[in-house]
């Protein structure tokens, strides 16, 4: 009986540890989601740019001329 009691609470264990996993999951598409609006404002503002998230600094992305 001991034994089946540490099984049963190392798959109670399991079983949270998936509901976290999906939680975690759900959060990660929420926060890309608001990137994405995030990116899609700035383009907006500033037009295409590159931003260096470590320090902010941003350049011009410069187009190729279209043949």
């Amino acid at each position: 009986t001991d034994q089946q009691s540490k099984l049963n609470e190392i798959l109670r264990t399991l079983g949270v540890l998936d509901v976290q996993k999906m939680n975690l999951h759900d959060k990660v598409k929420e926060i890309s989601k608001e990137i994405e609006v995030t990116k899609k404002e700035l383009e907006e503002e500033y037009g295409q740019i590159n931003i260096d998230l470590k320090d902010g600094s941003y350049t011009d992305i410069e187009k190729e001329d279209e043949k």
